[in-house]
């Protein structure tokens, strides 16, 4: 069983900033002015994450009034998670059948 996992949401997530979003929002559906509180980042490199984020679909928005909302879309996390799982597994059965290729 070959497994691949999605390399290109690992590169979205591999920035410290963003998965820091993630985070959040895995606890709670927050706006960019929440956002800039708790991370303390400027609003523009904040905003140029989320755009990254939403284009990648990890995250989804909601307006509100003069606000915007950000989520996060549990399904693709998931979806990511069960790659790495899979990946696991593989591994698992590689080493109980101790399968190695021989040198030349």
């Amino acid at each position: 069983m070959m497994t691949s996992v999605d390399t290109e949401l690992i590169r979205v997530l591999a920035d410290p900033l963003r998965l820091q979003i993630v985070t959040l929002l895995s606890r709670e559906t927050l706006c960019t002015t929440h956002l800039v509180e708790e991370t303390g980042a400027k609003q523009t490199n904040l905003s140029n994450h989320l755009k990254v984020l939403r284009e990648a679909g990890v995250v989804e928005t909601e307006p509100c009034g003069r606000y915007i909302y950000y989520r996060l879309r549990p399904d693709v996390i998931a979806q990511l998670a069960g790659q790495f799982a899979d990946l696991a597994q593989t591994a698992r059965a590689t080493v109980e059948a101790n399968v190695k290729r021989s040198c030349p």
